[in-house]
């Protein structure tokens, strides 16, 4: 018997049992790791009974040696949903890939149960279809990794703008502390902010607070200076706070240039700096 004529006898039998391939594969399923709430399990039922019903017409007109061709193009796409939609509940790759994987047990049973009469093709077609499946399995694991690490790195950027808040504090008076390590990335995101910000408020003062970056290095100090010079661009005046002795002690031996910038050792000295410098002064009512 010809590949061709193996490859149509298997789609036939998995669609002829299509409906108790499917009863016994969402049982397994039901016994792993996967949640048994009512909106899983009926997405769980229905995205088995898509796979089961795509998977037969992909073999037999793609074959079982590649799912990159045109025939598998519906159930790749399927299983990308899949994957992307258990990366973003917070499933891991095996329990992803648990869901390819463990139909082969289903679809054994089945083959076994047909073909028992000819060993050889329940053999070639066992073979066949565990191929078929480690393929698709595989592939679940690579979309999943693709849409975690999407994931993170979204996720990661979005902790960046949170973790440089520019505030206004005062009519020209821009406030922007700092917490953390500064690296190239986060450097990027908090000029970004501050200019926007500069942009948005017409702010002619920018006070960036360093109290909690816990050291200043060379790279830091260049990527405060680069905030600075772009800020002066947009028209605002930076002033540095939170200049504690051990930074004042390092800016030093570092021999990084602050002589043009104004600094101060907290943020309320800095504020009424810039405070003097709009022309605005805050007095004290008794009451």
């Amino acid at each position: 018997m010809s590949t061709n004529e193996n490859a149509r006898r298997i789609s036939t039998l998995i669609q002829q049992h299509q409906a108790e391939i499917q009863a016994d594969w969402v049982e397994h399923l039901q016994g792993l790791s996967f949640r048994n709430d009512s909106a899983s399990e009926e997405q769980l039922r229905r995205h088995c009974g898509q796979f089961l019903k795509l998977l037969p017409g992909a073999a037999l007109d793609g074959g079982f040696d590649s799912i990159d061709g045109r025939a598998y193009d519906e159930l790749r796409d399927q299983l990308t949903e899949i994957s992307t939609q258990r990366a973003k509940q917070g499933s891991t790759p095996s329990e992803t890939a648990t869901f390819v994987f463990s139909l082969k047990q289903s679809l054994f049973a089945s083959l076994r149960q047909s073909l028992s009469a000819e060993p050889e093709l329940l053999a070639e077609a066992l073979w066949s279809v565990s191929t078929l499946l480690d393929k698709l399995g595989l592939f679940t694991i690579e979309v999943f990794q693709k849409s975690r690490d999407q994931i993170i790195v979204r996720q990661q950027q979005e902790l960046l703008e949170l973790s440089t808040p520019v505030v206004k504090l005062w009519q020209d008076i821009l406030a922007l502390p700092l917490i953390g390590t500064l690296d190239s990335a986060r450097t990027q995101v908090v000029m970004e902010s501050l200019l926007e910000k500069i942009v948005e408020t017409g702010a002619a003062i920018a006070i960036i607070d360093i109290t909690g970056v816990p050291t200043v290095d060379t790279l830091v100090a260049q990527h405060l200076m680069k905030t600075i010079a772009a800020a002066r661009l947009m028209g605002a005046d930076c002033i540095i706070s939170g200049i504690r002795p051990q930074i004042a002690q390092t800016i030093v031996h570092l021999g990084v240039n602050l002589e043009d910038v104004v600094t101060k050792a907290t943020l309320a000295d800095a504020f009424t700096v810039a405070l003097a410098r709009v022309g605005a002064t805050v007095t004290r009512v008794a009451v």
